[in-house]
C-alpha cells in the first residue's frame, strides 16, 4: 500500500508559528479534508506535502514512485499558453506527447497540404497508439467541458480568475497522481460542476487532500478530517458531520478540564496576593505554575462567545424596488423590464451559472452600476454594508484593532448592551494576543475575515454580499451564519455555496442569463429537489403539436465532434499503412515464429480500430452534410 508520511514538521512564518510538530499518515483511498481558522496554515502545509515549500524542521517520507498533483487556491499559469496546452503541462511523457500531439494539429488547421506536417502527425499517432494517449486526451477534455471551459484554443491570458482556476484544477485532475492536493476546488465553480466533482472525486482511486469551505462538498468527499488549531493538528476519522460530532466531545472534555484549571488558579491567585516571606525554590516554582496558568486561561477566556445580535440602524417599511429595471453590456442582456420589490426582513439568495450577470444585479441593488431604463427606489432610511469579492484597500502598516475603530469603538447589541472592537476581533476568531498585528502579516483569508467584520461594524440596515463563502475558513462562515441569524435588517447575498444558502436565505433570485430571472419562495436544496422533480414538458394531444413533436432535430456537429471529423481521415490513412506494413514484415518472417505472432496481435488490434474509425467517418459525414 503506497502511503506518505508527515513526521514532526515544523512552519514559521515571520515571527508567527503555523505549526508544531505534526505528524500524519495518508493512505491510498484516503479522503482528507483539512480545515482551521484562515492563518493557520492550511495553504502552507498543503504545499509542504505538495513539494512546494520546505518545513522548518521534520520529514516527509514517500514510495520512491510516488507522484503528487497539486492544485493551488490562486493557480500561477503561462498566459502564452492555449487552455489544452496548459492542461498538458508536465514532465510525465504521455502529456509530452500530447503537448506535441495537440501542437501538430493546430499547425495542420494552418497548412492542411503541408506533407512535413502530415508525416510528423503520422509518427505522434503511433506514439498516441503506443502509450494509450487518446484516452488521456478525451478525458482533458472531458473534465474541462464539465467545468465549463470549451474554448480548448483559446490562450491562459485571455480567461477570467474563475476560469483559470477551472483549467488549473483540470490540470491536476488528469494526472491521476497517488495523491491529489486541492485547495479551495470549488471556488469559482457553478452547482452542475460541484456536482460533477463530488461524483468524480468519489470514483478517484488515490489519496486526496482538499481544504474547502463548501461544507456540504466536505461531507460528501471525505472520509478523514484533520484540524489545525493553536499550532497542533487533531485527526478524526469521518466525514464533517464525524468530525463535528467528535469535536463537540473533544471540547466537553477540555471545558472539565479547564473548570478544573480554574479552580487550580483561584487558590494559586490567592496565595500569591498573600506574598511569598522567603524565595525557596518551592515557591519560585509555585510562581511558575501560577505564571503558566495565567497564560493558560488568557486563551481559554478570548474562545468564549459574545453575543451577536447588533441592533444595527432602524429600517423602515421601504428596502429596496426595482421597476421596468433594464441593463445590458452590448448584446448581452442584464435585466429585461424586471421588477422586484425587497421587503424588511428579507433573506434573498442570488443563483445562477457563471456570467449570467448575478453580481451586476447586486451592484445594481448597490447602486454602483446605473440602469439603463427603468427605477430602483431606495428607502430614505436604508444603509448598506456591501460585501464585495475584491478587497478593500488597507493601509498595510495599520494595526487590525486601530482598523477596525477607524468605523466603530464600540457596537450595541439588540438588548442595549455594548461590544468593543477588541471583543469583536475575539468574536471574528482573532486571539487577543493577535489585535495589535500589522495588516500586512495577515494571510489573504484573515485580511478578508477582518474586512468582513468591519462591515459588520458599520451597523448597517441592508447586507449585500458578493461570494462572501470565497476565501472564508468554516469556523467564520459559522460565525457570520450566527450573526446572520439575529440580524434585523435585509440580507441579499451571490453565492454558490449549497450549505450557506440553506442557512441564509429563504428566496431565492434564480438568473438565468439573457435577462431572464425566476424567483423561487424556499432554501436552495429545497430549489434543487424541484428542480430535479420536474417533469419534462408535454405536449398536449393535438395532433399539429404532435407531428411537430416527432420531427427530428437536425443534429450538426459539435465542437469535439468537427475536431475528431478534421483528422479521422488522417488516421484511418496512418491505420491502413501500418497494416500494409504489417502484411509485409508477415511475408519476411520466415521462421520467426514469435514475431509473427506479434504481428497478428497488432494486426487484429488494428483491424478492429480501423473498423471503429469507419464507423465514425461515416457517422461524421452524415452530420458534416446537414
Amino acid at each position: 500500500m503506497k502511503m506518505i508520511s508527515i513526521e514532526n514538521v515544523t512552519k514559521t512564518y515571520g515571527e508567527k508559528e503555523l505549526f508544531n510538530a505534526i505528524s500524519f499518515t495518508i493512505a491510498e483511498k484516503d479522503r482528507v479534508g483539512l480545515i482551521g481558522v484562515n492563518g493557520t496554515g492550511k495553504s502552507s502545509l498543503l504545499k509542504i506535502v505538495a513539494g512546494l515549500d520546505i518545513p522548518d524542521s521534520g520529514e516527509m517520507i514517500t514510495p520512491k514512485d510516488y507522484s503528487i498533483s497539486y492544485s493551488a487556491q490562486e493557480p500561477a499559469l503561462d498566459p502564452n499558453l492555449t487552455i489544452l496546452s496548459q492542461v498538458f503541462a508536465g514532465d510525465a511523457p504521455v502529456l509530452v506527447l500530447l503537448r506535441e500531439y495537440e501542437q501538430t494539429l493546430i499547425d495542420l488547421r494552418s497548412d492542411p497540404h503541408n506533407q512535413a506536417i502530415q508525416d510528423k502527425l503520422f509518427e505522434q499517432q503511433k506514439k498516441m497508439d503506443a502509450l494509450n494517449a487518446w484516452e488521456a486526451s478525451t478525458n482533458a477534455k472531458s473534465i474541462l467541458t464539465k467545468l465549463g471551459i470549451d474554448d480548448f484554443d483559446k490562450k491562459i491570458a485571455q480567461l477570467s480568475g474563475g476560469q483559470k482556476k477551472r483549467v488549473a484544477l483540470a490540470q491536476s485532475l488528469i494526472q491521476s497522481p497517488d495523491l491529489l492536493i486541492l485547495d479551495e476546488p470549488t471556488n469559482h465553480l457553478d452547482y452542475e460542476s460541484v456536482k460533477w466533482l463530488e461524483d468524480y472525486l468519489g470514483r478517484y482511486q488515490g489519496a486526496l487532500l482538499l481544504v474547502t469551505h463548501d461544507r456540504y462538498f466536505l461531507d460528501r468527499v471525505t472520509n478523514r478530517m484533520f484540524e489545525l488549531e493553536g499550532g497542533k493538528l487533531y485527526s478524526y476519522k469521518g466525514n464533517y458531520a464525524a468530525f463535528l460530532e467528535a469535536k463537540a466531545i473533544r471540547e466537553e472534555n477540555e471545558e472539565a478540564t479547564i473548570e478544573k484549571k480554574k479552580n487550580l488558579f483561584r487558590r494559586e491567585l490567592e496565595w500569591i496576593r498573600r506574598g511569598a516571606k522567603a524565595r525557596t525554590t518551592k515557591q519560585k516554582a509555585r510562581i511558575q505554575r501560577f505564571e503558566t496558568l495565567d497564560n493558560q486561561l488568557a486563551s481559554v477566556k478570548s474562545s468564549e462567545k459574545l453575543d451577536m445580535s447588533l441592533s444595527g440602524s432602524r429600517l423602515g417599511k421601504q428596502a429596496f424596488e426595482l421597476k421596468s429595471a433594464s441593463k445590458r453590456f452590448g448584446n448581452d442582456v442584464i435585466l429585461n423590464s424586471f421588477d422586484l420589490l425587497v421587503k424588511p426582513g428579507d433573506r434573498i439568495g442570488i443563483i445562477g451559472n457563471n456570467g449570467t450577470g448575478k453580481s451586476t444585479l447586486l451592484n445594481i441593488l448597490a447602486g454602483k452600476i446605473p440602469l439603463d431604463s427603468g427605477e430602483r427606489i431606495i428607502g430614505q432610511t436604508v444603509k448598506i454594508a456591501y460585501y464585495t469579492q475584491e478587497s478593500e484597500d488597507m493601509d498595510e502598516n495599520k494595526r487590525m484593532i486601530e482598523y477596525l475603530k477607524e468605523t466603530a469603538q464600540v457596537v450595541e447589541t439588540s438588548d442595549g448592551k455594548t461590544i468593543s472592537a477588541a471583543q469583536m476581533l475575539e468574536r471574528f476568531l482573532f486571539p487577543s494576543y493577535s489585535h495589535g498585528t500589522p495588516i500586512r502579516k495577515l494571510s489573504g483569508g484573515e485580511k478578508r475575515r477582518l474586512y468582513l467584520l468591519k462591515i459588520l461594524m458599520s451597523e448597517p440596515n441592508v447586507l449585500l454580499l458578493d461570494e462572501p463563502t470565497n476565501n472564508l475558513d468554516t469556523q467564520t462562515l459559522t460565525v457570520l451564519e450566527d450573526y446572520l441569524e439575529d440580524f434585523p435588517g435585509v440580507v441579499i447575498t451571490v453565492s454558490h455555496d449549497r450549505y450557506f444558502l440553506d442557512k441564509v436565505a429563504d428566496q431565492l433570485l434564480v438568473v438565468k442569463g439573457h435577462g431572464e430571472i425566476n424567483t423561487f419562495y424556499g432554501n436552495y436544496t429545497e430549489f434543487l429537489e424541484k428542480e430535479i422533480e420536474k417533469p419534462a414538458p408535454q405536449a398536449k394531444p393535438a395532433p399539429s403539436v404532435e407531428k411537430e413533436r416527432e420531427k427530428p432535430k437536425k443534429k450538426k456537429l459539435s465542437y469535439n465532434e468537427q475536431r475528431e471529423w478534421d483528422g479521422i481521415e488522417d488516421h484511418i490513412a496512418s491505420v491502413e499503412a501500418r497494416l500494409e506494413e504489417i502484411a509485409a514484415e508477415m511475408a519476411d518472417t520466415g521462421s520467426d515464429f514469435e514475431k509473427a505472432r506479434a504481428l497478428m496481435e497488432e494486426e487484429a488490434k488494428l483491424n478492429g480500430e480501423l473498423e471503429h474509425l469507419i464507423e465514425r467517418w461515416s457517422y461524421l459525414s452524415e452530420l458534416a452534410e446537414k
